[in-house]
């Protein structure tokens, strides 16, 4: 009886956010999940028509389409920007998991650039990337680059996504450092200091008792890191439009642009339902991982 009145008692209070969770997130899905079967387009909304089922046409369509292939390939080499930022963070989190004189100083200035609005950098970063801009100044001056072959990086094909990669991951290692330094923080000194006094050695210490406690904190991390790229949007948004020549052209652009500039949203949930199916297997495969490694650690 007890355990019953409990279980009412949290169901109770949880219920204002299951509600919320179930209006703003769970029928927003599930209605994206029925578009995409059907064609509903600006023509039907204004007409004040219903959605017309037409099955997987729209699938077969955005599956099919170039661009879309495309965007799916650019997100997928935006992924490789995900290891790097990882590694990063947690480097940047050790470094900082020290007790030094001014160090709280030096953990608020590599969160800047999270609270920074991508708007704002995008002023700093176009200056960076421009043809006469900071990077091609610095090649130059060591002698890298020819000042006649200086070249705008978000204008050339060949470097644009690798440029927003940059401040994507500018803007995002300092989130992670803070996720990272929370889980050092976490770890037991009395373990560190065992093994210390059994003669490990600092990368032994690191690589045999941080990295093994640390791995939920890294399987979160990397998660939501890859998440993020998947989804990238607000820098393709600023910085390119997903020129040039659809060098930075996403999946997720190409979701954006169908509903919202050809307004076509059978199409658009077709193609974030791919976007989203990548997104479910990831994380099942984190869960997974996460799991395992609980069991291991009884």
């Amino acid at each position: 009886m007890n355990r019953t009145r409990s279980y009412l008692t949290a169901y109770v209070m949880l219920l204002p956010a299951l509600l919320l969770m179930g209006i703003f997130t769970l029928y927003p899905v599930l209605y994206s999940v029925y578009l995409s079967f059907t064609q509903y387009t600006a023509l039907e909304l204004g007409a004040g028509k219903p959605p017309v089922w037409n099955g997987l046409e729209n699938f077969r369509v955005v599956f099919s389409d170039p661009l879309y292939q495309t965007g799916v390939l650019n997100s997928l080499k935006y992924l490789l920007v995900v290891p790097v930022l990882q590694l990063v963070s947690l480097s940047v989190a050790v470094l900082v998991n020290q007790k030094l004189a001014g160090i709280a100083f030096f953990r608020a200035g590599y969160y800047i650039p999270v609270i920074t609005s991508i708007s704002l950098a995008a002023v700093m970063w176009e200056w960076v990337y421009a043809k006469d801009g900071l990077i091609n100044a610095t090649l130059q001056a060591v002698g890298l680059l020819e000042r006649s072959s200086a070249f705008s990086w978000l204008l050339n094909e060949n470097t644009a996504l690798w440029a927003i990669m940059l401040v994507t991951f500018w803007q995002g290692f300092g989130y992670y450092m803070v996720l990272y330094l929370a889980g050092l923080q976490s770890i037991s000194t009395e373990l560190e200091e065992a093994a210390r006094l059994d003669g490990a050695s600092r990368v032994q210490i690191f690589w045999r008792i941080t990295v093994p406690l640390m791995r939920p904190t890294l399987l979160v991390c990397s998660l939501l890191s890859t998440l993020a790229a998947l989804r990238v949007l607000q820098e393709i948004m600023v910085f390119t439009g997903g020129g040039p020549l659809n060098s930075t052209y996403t999946a997720l652009f190409y979701v954006y642009s169908k509903a919202f500039q050809n307004f076509d949203y059978g199409q658009a949930a077709a193609a974030g339902m791919g976007v989203a199916l990548v997104g479910f297997l990831l994380s099942g495969l984190n869960f997974r991982l996460t799991r395992e490694n609980y069991r291991e650690g009884k």
